[in-house]
């Protein structure tokens, strides 16, 4: 049977970010469905597994390991395991991206505690 996590079940005042861990519901993966206002930032931080990234809406800027990327609507970029890695919205309006993990569970560190 499938399991269905409806829009409106979400509190209220819940962030718009929405964050999905698959394990509990027989998934193998988790993921960010990022909602991010110009100038927000998720510093550097790495993952046990692969992390792939794809740009819905707006601009922003990836870092991954010592490469710096520049990423619109329909750009994707996947991200190896234990590679140090973070994003900032650089456009003038909101960014929305997929940030799917291959997981059923999300587990990152960050580099910089501050970050956390």
């Amino acid at each position: 049977m499938p399991h269905i996590l409806r829009a409106a079940d979400r509190p209220e005042d819940a962030p718009r970010t929405i964050k999905f861990e698959g394990g509990p519901y027989g998934a193998a993966i988790s993921f960010f469905a990022v909602v991010s206002d110009p100038g927000k930032r998720v510093g550097l931080h790495v993952h046990p597994y692969t992390e792939t990234w794809m740009v819905q809406e707006g601009t922003v800027s990836f870092r991954a390991g010592e490469q710096t990327v520049e990423a619109g609507p329909g750009d994707i970029m996947v991200v190896e395991p234990e590679t140090p890695h973070g994003f900032e919205n650089i456009g003038d309006g909101v960014l929305k991206m997929m940030c799917i993990h291959d997981g059923p569970r999300i587990t990152q560190t960050f580099l910089d505690p501050a970050d956390a």
